[in-house]
């Protein structure tokens, strides 16, 4: 695999990478970064190495060492693409303050707004909910099981014999909320947010992850 990170210079409104510490500049976990930089000089593109496999691929091409009137644009690129972003959320201590939120009345309040709809999970970059079905022939001689994308917020999603353990707008709501700013910690020792905004995006009803959160946080 080889991964190509574009540096983000304009942020969208729904974006909070920065809060996250997940952009707009990748930081690592790539083999090449670009950082395009577009102004009265003309247009070039500043690329970093992150691997050795990187480093091969600007060796085999026609590049030249960036000034250090190049290197400043790039710092003020960045510089300035943080300063545009109109949605914040502080993570300090973010993982047990909604940890210990379980039955915090706001959840009753925000789930009435909730469709259930599973946008936000159909377009978050770390969702990775699925389920797996088995079909045979009518002849019984062939089988074939399939994993299909699914969401928590479908009601089926937890469905056992004798019904859903999370049937309700409220539980399941709560569940994606948690899971993706709290457990997730103790799963992969990270957010299990990037800050990309899409969930916010495509949110029918206008639900903001980062109000919700800051909300949740404050109702103690």
């Amino acid at each position: 695999m080889l991964i190509i990170a574009v540096n983000c210079s304009n942020p969208g409104n729904t974006c909070f990478c920065e809060s996250m510490k997940t952009g707009p500049f990748a930081s690592d976990g790539f083999d090449l970064a670009l950082s395009e930089i577009l102004n009265q000089n003309g247009n070039y593109f500043i690329i970093q190495a992150g691997s050795d496999k990187g480093a091969e691929i600007i060796s085999a091409i026609k590049t030249s060492q960036p000034t250090d009137k190049q290197l400043s644009a790039e710092r003020n690129l960045l510089e300035e693409a943080v300063l545009k972003f109109s949605r914040k959320l502080s993570i300090d201590n973010l993982k047990d303050l909604l940890f210990n939120q379980f039955d915090n009345p706001y959840w009753d309040e925000i789930s009435k707004r909730c469709l259930t709809c599973g946008n936000c999970t159909m377009v978050c970059p770390t969702c990775f909910c699925n389920n797996i079905e088995d079909q045979t022939d009518l002849s019984g001689k062939n089988a074939e099981r399939f994993r299909k994308w699914d969401s928590c917020f479908n009601n089926d999603f937890t469905y056992i014999h004798g019904g859903s353990i999370r049937s309700s707008a409220k539980s399941r709501y709560r569940q994606w909320h948690l899971h993706k700013l709290s457990y997730w910690h103790d799963q992969f020792e990270t957010s299990g947010c990037v800050g990309c905004g899409r969930c916010i995006t495509w949110c029918p009803v206008g639900i903001d992850i980062t109000e919700v959160a800051s909300r949740i946080c404050l109702k103690t």
